[in-house]
This record gives C-alpha cells, sequence and structure tokens, in this order.
C-alpha cells in the first residue's frame, strides 16, 4: 500500500482520511501525529496557534506526548481532540486533558443498513413514511449528480436558503469549492432533489470504508410542502445500501432543534459521543484561550 492506503486503512472517519488531510493543507498547516490527523488553525492577532483533531481515535498515554511535543514545535496553546467514540464509563481520561467546547454535537442518529429494505421503512416514523409519499406524489425526484453547475446551485441553496433560514455559521463557497475539488473523486457524492425541473434541495453525502455520512444539506425556502429533502435523505440511504455500506451516520443531533426533528423521522439509533477534550500545551495561555473564545461565542450568540 502506498501512504495515503496505508493512512486510510488505519483511521475510521472521512474527517481523518488522506484526502481530508490533503483539502485542510491547502488553507491551514496540518500534522499527521501517530494517526491522527491534526489541524493547526492561528490565533488571530497571536503569534500562536490550536490545533484540532476531528473524530480521530481515542488517545493512548504515547499519543498525549507526541501530541504535546507537535504542539510546541508548531507555537500551539492546545489541541482539541473530538474522538469518534462512542461515550464509555470505561475510558481512561489523561489527567492532562480538560473538556473542551465542542465542534459537533455529541449525539447523533445512525440507520442500520444492513436492514432491508423493509425493516427501513417499517422503523422510520410515520411522519418520515408519510413525507416520503408526499414527495413522490408530488413527482420529487432524486438523483446522484455532481456537475460544476449543479454543485454551484448547492451552494446558492446553502447560502440563501438553509443558512439564512437556521442562522447557521457557516463555511464560505469558496471552502465548499475547495472540499469538492478535494474529494469528489472518491469520498464526497452530491445528491439533488428536482421538483418542476428546478433543483429545489442537495445533499453531499460522504462515502468512507463501511459508512455513509451526511456531511452538508440544503434547501430552497419555497416548495417546502413537497417535502424533498426527506425523499433525498431516503435515497441516499438506499444508495449506501446498494454500496455495500453498513450504516448511515446522519451526523448530528440536538434536542429541540429542527434540523434534529428532521433527522430523527428516519428512525435511527440515537447514540453520544465521548465529547470533546482539549490538551493545554502552552499552560500560562490555555486558560486565558478558553476564556476568549467563550467570550466570542457569547458575542456570535447575541448577534445570530
Amino acid at each position: 500500500m502506498n501512504e495515503a492506503e496505508n493512512w486510510n486503512y488505519e483511521v475510521t472517519h472521512p474527517l481523518q482520511s488522506w484526502e481530508w488531510g490533503e483539502f485542510r493543507k491547502q488553507k491551514q498547516p496540518i500534522s499527521r501525529v501517530n494517526g491522527m490527523l491534526v489541524v493547526w488553525t492561528k490565533v488571530k492577532y497571536t503569534p500562536w496557534c490550536f490545533g484540532y483533531i476531528p473524530m480521530g481515535r481515542w488517545p493512548e498515554e504515547k499519543d498525549i506526548g507526541a501530541l504535546e511535543a507537535e504542539g510546541v514545535k508548531m507555537g500551539a496553546i492546545g489541541v482539541r481532540l473530538e474522538p469518534n467514540v462512542f461515550k464509555n464509563d470505561n475510558l481512561i481520561i489523561d489527567e492532562r486533558l480538560r473538556k473542551g467546547r465542542h465542534l459537533f454535537k455529541t449525539k447523533t442518529f445512525i440507520l442500520d443498513l444492513t436492514l432491508t429494505e423493509e425493516e427501513l421503512l417499517k422503523r422510520m416514523h410515520q411522519k418520515g413514511r408519510y413525507n416520503i409519499k408526499i414527495a413522490q406524489k408530488h413527482g420529487v425526484t432524486v438523483r446522484e449528480y455532481g456537475s460544476p453547475e449543479t454543485f454551484e446551485k448547492y451552494l446558492d441553496l446553502m447560502f440563501s436558503g438553509t443558512a439564512k433560514r437556521q442562522k447557521i455559521y457557516s463555511h464560505g463557497r469558496d471552502y465548499h469549492r475547495l472540499m469538492w475539488k478535494s474529494l469528489k473523486e472518491n469520498i464526497a457524492h452530491l445528491f439533488v432533489a428536482e421538483y418542476e425541473k428546478e433543483v429545489i434541495a442537495a445533499s453531499i453525502i460522504f462515502k468512507f470504508k463501511e459508512g455513509i455520512y451526511y456531511a452538508y444539506g440544503a434547501s430552497a425556502l419555497e416548495h417546502k410542502e413537497v417535502m424533498a429533502p426527506t425523499l433525498l435523505l431516503w435515497v441516499a440511504a438506499k444508495w449506501g445500501k446498494n454500496q455495500g455500506c453498513k450504516f448511515f451516520d446522519l451526523w448530528g443531533a440536538e434536542e429541540g432543534k429542527g434540523f434534529s426533528r428532521f433527522k430523527e423521522q428516519f428512525g435511527g439509533k440515537t447514540v453520544e459521543l465521548v465529547g470533546s477534550y482539549d490538551l493545554p500545551v502552552n499552560i500560562p495561555l490555555y486558560p486565558l484561550f478558553r476564556l476568549a473564545e467563550e467570550i466570542r461565542w457569547k458575542i456570535l450568540r447575541i448577534l445570530k
């Protein structure tokens, strides 16, 4: 195996894949430490940075030492880990780790794609099955289609529809374009739902090893009554099953939120990850960084 194949053999999530690292390093420094991808972000107005390991494995003692050494080398205040590991009371938490602020939701929904389509539909909430029928009745069609024009339509839906409606903080168009260019050959797949010959919903699905992941979704402010997003994800689930995948991670759940109620209708199992942990590297500066981080997010919530 070459270096990339060897790396991907060891990791368990697309955000730790070789391709994701190659994508991120076009804009930010990265490190690959003991089988963990670290993305380094400069702390504004300072000479320091902060590391982030998205969806990696749980660190062992030797990993903590290696990450500390890499952090010193990079001039880091700390490193944040959000492991792709289910919450488990038996996990041994190194005393050097501190609870961090999570970027991803700690809970998610997982669909079991080893079930038959009939079993998946049976487990789906009645509302979900009804919404699929509504979309089909209105003549909504779904297909995988990644042309440049269609991708730009996805961006239009993302920034004039979903982001505007949900008031979410999202990466800009250039980020998405670079991500698509970097991952479309083997990880990222674009699905679109069309109604009356117009794309009204689109989703990027990541496929990695035995799973598919609902990475990004966007829909128009209009035609909500035809339930296109529900049919789109159902078609994506069937596609993943036909690809031989064993699970569909709907990627994020939070009680009371609209995006979570949308995903809940598919009847997946709710699972909880271990959450976010920080490894302070610059001990005096770390508390100041956390304080500034909390203030920043409070201001952003007020402005939202």
